[in-house]
């Protein structure tokens, strides 16, 4: 599939440290997950390849951090231009080996270019402060520096934007970066280091290994001393492990972690629009999504003819091979997580929630999952208490708005939520009271590089994205001057 690539160097099987291509050693398979197949053989990195691209990092952080911003801005721009102008065969890559259909995959590389366009720009910006001085024999002043290396662990939902929009903040701050993509989707971050290396980022600024020792690989990013800020988007579970590995050398940590996000729709709200809004916020990439829409609650009053149509919505979505042209659905990433998803809507239903729309494995292969609705489900299920990362829409009713508050915000997740209302003293009221970190008002997707993206509670810390995503990257340095009325 991959000789269908018009730029055949994009297709890389080896771990890119310090500018080198290094694949010798084991090697492991990547495999399609609408048909199994293996679709590469990428060299086995470990432990000693991860101290290699720290120590390329540290070694080319001096004068990458001492370019102008300007500089290193020019060098992103070129990056972005490059990513831009071969979005077709990074999209075929990312379908190839993460499901997702094309459309999406088109649409993920646009969105982790825009960061990187974003930051090239917003590092020029990087501004620091004079103080009020507080005797007139001094001055104080703040200025923000590069923090230094930066280690990252992206996941396999997103293989392309999750690693753009942390490398491009960080490199953009003046930061070295060495990230380790998951192994189920490596060639992605290939494909970027290839282009990166041809936009001229200089040898050590932009390390991928790849390996499939997570935990090995993992520890060693998190507890190296040269690597002064680690970075991750994955489970709650692995990010509490992952925060205390960090603990010991007290770096600078952001995480972006699970979510159980509400989706509300209100006796006010436009109902066609609340239906296209979950559907794009629930069965977006299958539904594996940490934003997706994983409680949808629906007042009482209308539930009823809310649940026809979205019902309606939800069974003409196309499920197939995501190079299929008419696909809408593709497959879940794994074998694993489609017995994952059975076990939550057999356990609800076995609780007493109706399945009103499919639940059941689809006959397009064993990766793949019906687009399913279930209704009548409590607070007490493992549909409304789980992260569900499946196209299942969990249906709940409530009565007024401190219900369904009280309801949404009773999870120990906080990254995001989503509610349809058009009264504008509840929309106030609402987006006050939920307890997350990004909410979205009668809209379904929420995410932009202008925008700060992150949760709250045990969905993590830091901001992606926006202005604020640079202060993740830099350290707040305060200069005294002394003697200056002499």
């Amino acid at each position: 599939m991959m000789e269908q690539l018009k730029d055949i160097a994009l297709f890389k099987q080896a771990s890119f440290i310090n500018g080198v291509w290094s694949g010798a050693g084991a090697v492991f398979p990547v495999t399609n997950p609408a048909d199994g197949k293996v679709i590469a053989e990428v060299a086995d990195a470990g432990t000693a390849e991860v101290e290699l691209a720290i120590g390329a990092a540290k070694g080319a952080f001096s004068a990458w951090s001492s370019l102008t911003a300007n500089e290193r801005g020019s060098i992103l721009r070129r990056w972005f231009d490059l990513i831009v102008l071969h979005r077709e065969d990074l999209a075929r890559i990312l379908t190839l080996e993460q499901g997702k259909p094309l459309t999406e995959a088109r649409g993920e590389i646009s969105y982790g270019a825009s960061f990187i366009d974003w930051f090239a720009e917003e590092g020029k910006r990087a501004y620091g402060d004079v103080i009020p001085m507080p005797s007139a024999d001094k001055r104080l002043v703040t200025i923000k520096q590069a923090v230094g290396v930066v280690a990252a662990i992206t996941p396999w939902n997103f293989p392309h934007a999750m690693i753009a929009r942390k490398a491009a903040a960080a490199l953009a701050a003046g930061c070295t970066f060495v990230v380790r993509p998951a192994s189920q989707t490596p060639l992605s971050a290939l494909a970027m280091a290839e282009l990166a290396q041809r936009a001229g980022l200089p040898d050590g600024v932009f390390n991928v290994v790849v390996g499939t020792d997570a935990r090995a690989i993992g520890k060693v990013l998190t507890e190296h001393p040269d690597v002064a800020k680690f970075t991750f988007t994955g489970s709650t579970a692995v990010g509490k492990m992952l925060i205390s590995q960090c603990a010991g050398t007290v770096k600078k940590v952001s995480m972006e972690l699970g979510g159980n996000a509400p989706f509300i729709v209100f006796d006010d709200a436009d109902l066609d629009a609340a239906v296209q809004g979950a559907i794009v916020s629930k069965y977006r990439n299958a539904g594996q999504t940490c934003v997706c829409a994983n409680r949808i609650f629906v007042q009482e009053k209308i539930a009823r003819a809310f649940t026809d149509k979205f019902v309606k919505a939800v069974a003409a979505l196309k499920v197939g091979d995501g190079l299929a042209m008419e696909t809408a659905i593709g497959p879940l990433i794994s074998p694993e997580a489609v017995t994952d998803v059975e076990c939550l809507v057999n356990n609800s239903l076995q609780s007493g929630a109706e399945l009103l729309l499919g639940g059941a494995r689809h006959p397009a292969g064993e990766h793949f999952y019906q687009p399913t609705v279930v209704a009548r489900v409590s607070q007490e299920m493992p549909l409304a208490q789980e992260e569900i990362f499946a196209p299942v829409s969990a249906v709940l009713t409530f009565k007024d708005e401190a219900e369904v508050l009280a309801m949404a915000n009773d999870t120990d997740y906080g990254l995001a939520a989503y509610f349809y209302a058009r009264d504008i003293g509840r929309i106030w009221r609402i987006a006050e009271g939920l307890e997350f970190g990004m909410v979205g008002i009668n809209e379904g997707i929420i995410s932009n590089a202008a925008a700060p993206f992150g949760g709250i509670k045990q969905s993590g810390n830091g901001r992606e994205g926006s202005r604020y995503g640079l202060d993740d990257y830099m350290e707040i340095k305060y200069l005294c001057f002394g003697g200056v009325d002499t």
